[in-house]
C-alpha cells in the first residue's frame, strides 16, 4: 500500500501516448491507494511549485479510457528552466504535502529533472522515492531499447511519407522534401524507411539524418542522380542537419537554453533544388502533426507506455528511488521487451543518437538492420498502396 500521496509531473513535449503512461499510473495505483491521494501536477513543475494539483484519484471507467485515445497531455506539462532554489522549493511542498512518491514521465530534460530532485531529497535526508517515466518521439533518451512516444511518431512520418510517395507517383513532376523531427538524434528521420520496408515502390529515395554531417553539394549529386532513374522523388531530412563544422543548415530561428526552434529546413533544400537543379520541388513539414496524431498511434506504443507507467508504480512500492524505467528487446523470433530500472544517473541529459550499423555507406539511408529493428515498434504495417504508373 502507498504510505503518503503520489504525484505524476509531465515534462517536455507530449507525444500521442504519453497520456497511456498515465493510464498505467493511475490502473496500477489505485489498487494501492488506501487513505492517500494520486495527484497531477497541472503544467509540470509549474504546477508543483504552484502547489497547484489535479487530484486523479477517482477517475470513472470512462475518464480512465478515454486517455489513451487523448493526443497532449491531459495534466499539461512545461519546459521551465530550474535552478537548485527551485529544488529546495519543490521538497518543501512535497512534505507539505504528504507526497511520497514522484513520477517524472519525460524525455532528457525531464530525466535531469527527475535526477536533480532525486539529488536534493538525499542531501535532505528525506524519504521521498523519485521514478523517471520515458517519454520522447525523438527516441534519444540513453540505456533504454526505445521509448514511449517514438513508436507512434515512427509510424506517422512511415504512414505520410508513403503518402506522398504515392502521391508522387502519380505526379511525378516533383522532388518533395519531408522534414522530420529530431534534434540531434536521427530515429524519426529514419523511420520514414517504414513507409515501404520491403522496397517496392512507395519509400523514400533519400533520407538525411543529422549523424552525419550535412553537405549540399552531395545532396545536390544524390538527387540529380536519382532524377536520372525517376522523375519524381520523395526525400525525408531531419530538422537537425548540421555541416562539417556543426553549423545547422539554416540558422534556427530562436535558441533558448535547451530549446531549439530551428528554420525551415525543407524549403531551404526545396529552394536549392529549384535553383541549382533546375527541378521543381517544395518541402512539406509535418511538425506537431507528428506527435499528436492518435489515428496513426502504434497499438505496440499504447501498450508499452502503459507498461512503462505501471512498472514505474510497482517501482516505488518495491522501495526503488532514484531510477528510471527502461526497456530490454529479449532475444528471439519474435518480437518482446521486459521492463528494467536503470539508475537516473546514467540517463540524465544523455542523448542516445543512431549508431553508424543503422545508416548505409552512401550516409544517405538506412540499413536492413535498422528497418528490422524499427518494423515492431510501428504496430501494424503501413496501408496498402497500388499505382499503375
Amino acid at each position: 500500500m502507498l504510505e503518503g500521496n503520489l504525484l505524476i509531473i509531465h515534462g517536455g513535449g507530449p507525444t500521442a501516448v504519453i497520456n497511456s503512461s498515465l493510464f498505467g499510473v493511475l490502473k496500477a495505483a489505485y489498487p494501492h491507494k488506501g487513505r492517500y491521494a494520486i495527484l497531477g501536477a497541472r503544467s509540470g513543475t509549474g504546477g508543483l511549485l504552484k502547489e497547484d494539483f489535479i487530484d486523479l484519484s477517482n477517475l470513472s471507467h470512462e475518464e480512465l479510457n478515454l486517455l489513451c485515445q487523448s493526443p497532449g497531455s491531459a495534466i499539461g506539462t512545461s519546459r521551465e528552466p530550474l535552478e537548485q532554489a527551485d529544488y529546495d522549493a519543490m521538497l518543501s511542498i512535497l512534505l507539505k504535502h504528504e507526497i511520497k512518491y514522484v513520477l517524472f514521465n519525460g524525455g532528457n530534460g525531464t530525466m535531469d529533472t527527475c535526477g536533480q530532485l532525486h539529488r536534493t531529497v538525499q542531501a535532505a535526508g528525506e524519504v521521498i522515492q523519485v521514478i523517471g517515466i520515458p517519454k520522447t518521439m525523438d527516441n534519444d533518451l540513453s540505456v533504454t531499447d526505445h521509448s514511449p512516444g517514438f513508436g507512434s511518431a515512427a509510424r506517422y512520418i512511415a504512414q505520410s511519407t508513403k503518402e506522398v510517395a504515392c502521391d508522387v507517383k502519380g505526379l511525378a513532376i516533383h522532388v518533395v522534401v519531408i522534414e522530420a523531427s529530431g534534434r540531434n538524434a536521427g530515429w524519426l528521420t529514419a523511420a520514414s524507411a517504414l513507409a515501404d520496408p520491403d522496397h517496392l515502390e512507395f519509400g523514400p529515395d533519400l533520407i538525411y539524418l543529422p549523424e552525419v554531417a550535412f553537405s549540399e553539394e552531395k545532396f545536390l549529386a544524390d538527387v540529380k542522380a536519382k532524377l536520372q532513374e525517376k522523375t519524381g522523388l520523395v526525400v525525408v531530412v531531419s530538422e537537425g542537419l548540421r555541416d562539417k563544422e556543426g553549423q545547422p543548415i539554416v540558422s534556427p530561428i530562436m535558441t533558448q537554453g535547451r530549446a531549439t526552434y530551428f528554420g525551415d529546413v525543407s524549403t531551404h533544400l526545396a529552394t536549392l533544388i529549384i535553383k541549382e537543379l533546375g527541378y521543381k520541388a517544395r518541402g512539406e513539414k509535418p511538425g506537431l502533426l507528428g506527435r499528436s496524431s492518435i489515428a496513426l498511434h502504434s497499438t505496440v506504443d499504447v501498450e508499452e507506455a502503459i507498461l512503462a507507467g505501471e512498472a514505474a508504480v510497482a517501482a516505488v512500492l518495491a522501495g526503488e528511488s532514484g531510477k528510471m524505467v527502461a526497456f530490454k528487446r529479449l532475444v528471439g523470433d519474435t518480437y518482446a521487451i521486459e521492463t528494467f530500472l536503470v539508475d537516473i544517473e546514467e540517463v540524465m541529459l544523455t542523448e542516445r543518437t543512431l549508431p553508424a550499423e543503422f545508416i548505409n555507406e552512401e550516409q544517405n539511408g538506412v540499413t536492413q538492420a535498422f528497418i528490422d529493428w524499427c518494423r515492431p515498434l510501428i504496430g501494424e504495417p503501413t496501408s496498402s498502396m497500388i499505382s499503375f504508373v
